[in-house]
């Protein structure tokens, strides 16, 4: 059984509606969000960010702050967005509000509930071999495979590489991330988003 998307999904996919032209969708970062939450069709994206920005309020507020910015080109400054928790806890208002629009709304079942925690040690030994990436980041990203779920932090380490200006990775890296991918019943696109990164001998 396979997840709902081969895309990106969750909060790591929230966290590219930030990009460099992010204020064309809104004013606010809300905006931005609400108004993608409006767009889409399936409930099962949007119960996939709700269970992710749940899950993420076991962090501390600069704790989130390092991962929203880590996974978005532009993030807005935090003052504006009330500090890393006010802004996790608005996401999973707005996703309550794009909920209560349908009714029946059915839960996540099968591959789109697996949190990947086989995978944490696997996970967390990626995170710290990603050295393109700050220290204070793939802290952040182990406290999120040790305190959250392996796949939110996996699919958020996938996410800040592509945003960070230095990232690269070996055959062999990218080989091994392909395989978490697979254990964590992503699609087809999901850990490919990264394949540009690979360096090229």
């Amino acid at each position: 059984m396979s997840r709902f998307t081969d895309f990106d999904f969750g909060v790591s996919w929230v966290m590219g509606f930030f990009h460099q032209d992010w204020i064309h969708d809104g004013d606010t970062a809300a905006d931005v969000v609400a108004k993608q939450l409006s767009a889409l069709v399936d409930d099962e994206e949007v119960l996939a960010i709700r269970r992710d920005a749940q899950t993420l309020g076991n962090l501390p507020s600069p704790t989130l702050e390092v991962l929203w910015e880590a996974g978005s080109q532009y993030f807005p400054a935090f003052e504006r967005v009330g500090g890393g928790a006010e802004w996790t806890r608005t996401v999973v208002a707005l996703c309550d509000a794009r909920l209560s629009a349908n009714a029946g709304v059915r839960p996540l079942t099968g591959a789109d509930i697996e949190d990947g925690i086989p995978c944490r040690d696997a996970v967390v030994a990626e995170i710290d071999a990603a050295r393109f990436l700050s220290a204070e980041v793939r802290a952040a990203l182990t406290d999120c495979a040790t305190h959250c779920t392996p796949d939110l932090a996996f699919r958020t380490l996938l996410r800040a590489s592509r945003c960070a200006p230095d990232a690269l990775l070996s055959a062999e890296q990218y080989a091994r991330w392909e395989a978490i991918g697979s254990a964590l019943q992503y699609g087809e696109f999901l850990v490919d988003s990264v394949k540009y990164l690979i360096e090229q001998s």
